[in-house]
């Protein structure tokens, strides 16, 4: 059994993103979606993701940018953002606990939330999202 920890550092966020996308490469459900449209650029998403997660967790603001752009037209549903959260949390839970990890958890839901909101909304539409 691993030790949880509170998330404090770089090394810690990289663990999470690390063990999280390789459940999603992994996952039935998602690992089509993520492998179809990463291909072989998985090391330039994960320290993609590195940087947005140490922005929102370790307040060092070292990503910039906008998450949303590049997943406006991904072919999911609601399952896929269920699964997508559920192995987040997982994930967070297994190695963590305390503020940042609840913050951590939070931020997901929300930004899965938004993400649907926000493609369904192109779906529907013909506006496109600045890229």
């Amino acid at each position: 059994m691993i030790q949880k920890k509170e998330i404090e550092t770089l090394e810690d966020v990289r663990l999470l993103v690390d063990q999280f996308y390789g459940k999603v490469q992994q996952d039935e459900l998602l690992k089509d979606v993520f492998n179809d449209v990463i291909q072989d650029r998985w090391p330039e998403h994960l320290e993609k993701m590195y940087r947005f997660w140490q922005t929102v967790l370790l307040d060092e603001h070292t990503y910039f940018g906008a998450p949303f752009p590049p997943h406006a037209f991904l072919p999911v549903a609601q399952e896929h953002f269920e699964r997508w959260i559920k192995l987040f949390s997982e994930t967070v839970d297994y190695y963590y606990f305390g503020e940042r990890a609840d913050r951590a958890k939070w931020q997901g839901e929300r930004m899965a939330e938004m993400f649907q909101v926000k493609m369904q909304r192109y779906t529907n539409s013909s506006f496109r999202p600045l890229i």
